[in-house]
């Protein structure tokens, strides 16, 4: 059953695509990207991430939405669901979106703003899952990943705050962020609604011990957590 205030694109499309659909289609949508801070209050931040089984073709979507204040876990929904749409770099939106949607569609609180593992506009056509996920949602909207897409930078300083500018040719893609002393920086862009400063505040204020913002290490550990006990499930079934 769908949450009372369930969270739906206010954009649809087709997921059955082929590459080059999915393409022409990243390129029309990119074009909605808003690069400005259009957020109210931030009360409620939610997290998605995605994990793959190793076994099969299964994978687990999972959200997580945590008090902005505390960054205390508010509410959660993991999905079980299928790969649809092959590994294509540049093209995870396609593969990863349609189970996180599902798990937001029983999602009863509202998010005011989502932070994705993953690219926004660091990405070749300006529309990473950050983005493509805004876009379909009209939320404010952030990408932060682990590893980079693409872009040149220099290192950032060694201190927690400490960035550098990712480069594409001469295009500003995102911040090179260090969030914590003498740790990995992260690559933080814009994914929809917000400015590349207020995404790195916000980026910066939800890593207070760690390298990874809560909301990613929140939903990482969910989607790790039901993947094991699923695939132990299947595994049982099978004696």
């Amino acid at each position: 059953m769908k949450g009372v205030n369930c969270i739906e694109p206010v954009i649809q499309h087709s997921w059955d695509l082929n590459e080059s659909q999915a393409i022409v289609l990243q390129k029309e949508l990119a074009l909605k990207v808003i690069k400005e801070d259009q957020l109210k209050q931030v009360n409620y931040i939610a997290g998605v991430d995605v994990a793959y089984s190793k076994n099969s073709d299964r994978l687990v979507a999972a959200v997580v939405i945590l008090d902005a204040t505390t960054q205390k876990l508010i509410e959660s929904n993991v999905v079980e669901d299928i790969s649809n749409f092959p590994y294509i770099p540049g093209l995870f939106s396609f593969r990863e979106l349609p189970p996180v949607i599902k798990a937001f569609s029983k999602i009863s609180i509202t998010p005011d703003l989502i932070v994705c593992d993953g690219q926004g506009v660091a990405h070749p056509r300006r529309f990473g899952l950050a983005s493509h996920l805004g876009v379909l949602f009209n939320t404010p909207t952030i990408g932060c990943g682990k590893t980079k897409l693409l872009g040149d930078y220099e290192d950032p300083g060694i201190k927690r705050g400490d960035y550098s500018t990712l480069l594409d040719s001469n295009d500003e893609i995102g911040i090179v962020l260090r969030t914590q002393n003498n740790v990995k920086p992260i690559y933080v862009s814009i994914g929809h609604r917000i400015s590349l400063p207020t995404a790195c505040k916000w980026v910066l204020q939800l890593a207070p011990r760690f390298r990874l913002p809560e909301t990613t290490r929140q939903a990482d550990q969910l989607v790790k957590k039901s993947l094991t006990l699923l695939e132990k499930i299947k595994k049982d079934n099978k004696r």
